[in-house]
């Protein structure tokens, strides 16, 4: 028996890689995909700032302690930090801890900013939009001409 109730309307996600770009992020959050979590392992004060809309906040020094009761093992979880350092330690403690599905969001806040990602916080409540925001051709645009200043 076929208990997905949306007939295979949704395909189901591919496991999460090691590694994972923004917009794969972005796209699952547009789509409305169920079952996965976005943890920002900064400093509670940075968070506060600014920081990628729904992201749940957990320090890395108290990452694996606050991880461990709250979240199940077997979802997808994004994370990201002050630096690809820092990430990549978070993912290092999670999996240690038996995380399952743990993926580094390449460029962490910045990257996601880059191409539109919705975010929050008091700083970014202050930011007016820019003139892209609301346009997707130019944020294509802009994000393509990034994308080539990188290579």
């Amino acid at each position: 028996m076929n208990n997905n109730l949306f007939g295979g309307v949704i395909p189901p996600q591919p496991p999460v890689e090691a590694k994972t770009d923004v917009h794969v992020v972005k796209s699952r959050l547009e789509w409305g995909e169920p079952a996965f979590t976005i943890l920002d392992v900064r400093d509670r004060p940075v968070y506060n700032e600014g920081h990628i809309m729904g992201a749940m906040t957990m320090p890395i020094d108290e990452l694996v302690d606050r991880a461990v009761p709250s979240l199940d093992k077997s979802r997808d979880i994004y994370v990201y930090g002050a630096t690809e350092q820092q990430t990549a330690e978070a993912a290092r403690k999670l999996r240690s801890a038996g995380f399952e599905h743990i993926s580094e969001l390449q460029g962490g806040l910045a990257a996601w900013k880059a191409i539109g990602g919705p975010t929050e916080g008091i700083i970014e409540s202050q930011t007016p939009s820019g003139a892209d925001d609301y346009n997707v051709v130019d944020r294509l645009k802009n994000h393509v001409e990034a994308q080539q200043k990188d290579v």
